[in-house]
């Protein structure tokens, strides 16, 4: 699977302005809410969310912010639709570095300020989701490790994030390094993912399962626990790679394991509206896999990246931010689009190779 040779040649145009709506994908694409620019300048009958941003270091309480910038945009669109039962999203691609991680919990943060009861589960050993999330994942706290090996109730190892009302992440400690190891002569190991869930009682309106960027036990358990695979795809030329290995996975899991299984949602990540090589890789990105891509990219952010080393998404860091904004405007689509959006995942698997 590669992209097309002229890529490879691509550069940064450095005469082309950057749009001001780069973020959304197509010309006729109907622009975010809200400002553009990270310094929370809104342009001409945008939002103003600038004077309700904190700073990084968070001048006002935290989360306060973010509730007013989705204030804002309910008195623009209205407020999002909640799923008739929990939708389980598994954020997958053995690529790392493309987003995964930022994508579960900015996601499951603008879901949860839009109303919603979510819950994040960290299914990558090195606990990065937890972490963004401000939730503590020591080797001596509960974790998915205990629910996975143990056995032990998945309303165990469940945490609250402070930040954010409705906002739930089950962490990931380094115990879960050893996970695979120990996983292998459990019986019904491909599931335990699953029947954890199916025994939890706390209602939810979403799950969100970051995956690490492997294709081995941990991921085959996220695969069979839900039924919507959420692929963050870079702009950038090696990121159709790898792909078509875990498109084949994701239809042996659904053959053998998880008939619901399906590819649901490709988000673009990291792009820079200033360079055409992101441009093109979006356009073949689009071309391949239709309706499942978002219209909504996730632009090159420092907020973006900022965000985790204050224990925080970019929500509650700065929802005025162009990422931030982004994020919310991803999550209203996928609630918009809603449990019966489904197609069918044999053409996607059938795609580039």
């Amino acid at each position: 699977m590669a992209v097309c040779d002229s890529t490879k040649a691509a550069h940064v145009e450095e005469s082309e302005p950057v749009r001001s709506d780069a973020n959304i994908a197509g010309p006729t694409a109907e622009p975010v809410p809200g400002p553009r620019s990270e310094n929370g300048d809104a342009p001409g009958g945008a939002v103003d969310l600038g004077r309700a941003a904190p700073s990084p270091t968070g001048d006002l309480p935290a989360g306060r912010a973010a509730q007013q910038a989705v204030a804002a945009l309910h008195r623009n669109g209205g407020s999002l639709p909640r799923p008739d039962r929990t939708r389980i999203m598994i954020v997958a691609n053995q690529k790392g570095g493309v987003g995964k991680t930022t994508t579960t919990v900015n996601l499951a943060a603008s879901l949860a300020l839009h109303g919603a009861r979510v819950l994040v589960i960290d299914l990558d050993p090195q606990g990065n989701a937890s972490t963004a999330l401000g939730i503590d994942h020591h080797a001596e706290v509960p974790s998915i490790y205990d629910v996975l090996v143990e056995g032990k109730p998945l309303a165990d190892v469940v945490q609250p994030v402070t930040d954010v009302e409705g906002l739930f992440c089950a962490p990931a400690t380094i115990d879960l390094a050893g996970a695979e190891i120990e996983l292998v002569s459990l019986v019904a190991r491909e599931s335990r993912l699953r029947r954890a869930l199916d025994a939890y009682e706390q209602p939810l309106d979403y799950v969100f399962i970051d995956c690490p960027p492997s294709l081995g036990l941990l991921t085959v358990n996220a695969l069979v626990a839900g039924a919507e695979v959420v692929i963050p795809i870079q702009c950038e030329y090696y990121a159709l790679e790898g792909l078509g290995q875990l498109l084949r996975n994701v239809e042996l899991v659904r053959g053998h394991l998880n008939p619901d299984l399906h590819v649901s949602t490709i988000l673009l990540t990291m792009y820079d509206g200033r360079t055409r090589l992101a441009s093109q890789v979006a356009e073949e990105v689009r071309s391949h896999f239709g309706h499942e891509v978002l219209r909504t990219n996730i632009p090159r952010s420092v907020r973006i990246s900022e965000a985790p080393s204050y224990g925080q998404t970019v929500l509650t860091y700065d929802p005025s931010s162009s990422g931030a904004l982004s994020y919310l405007e991803a999550a209203r689509e996928i609630a918009l689009r809603g449990s019966g959006a489904q197609q069918s995942t044999h053409a996607t698997v059938e795609g580039p190779q």
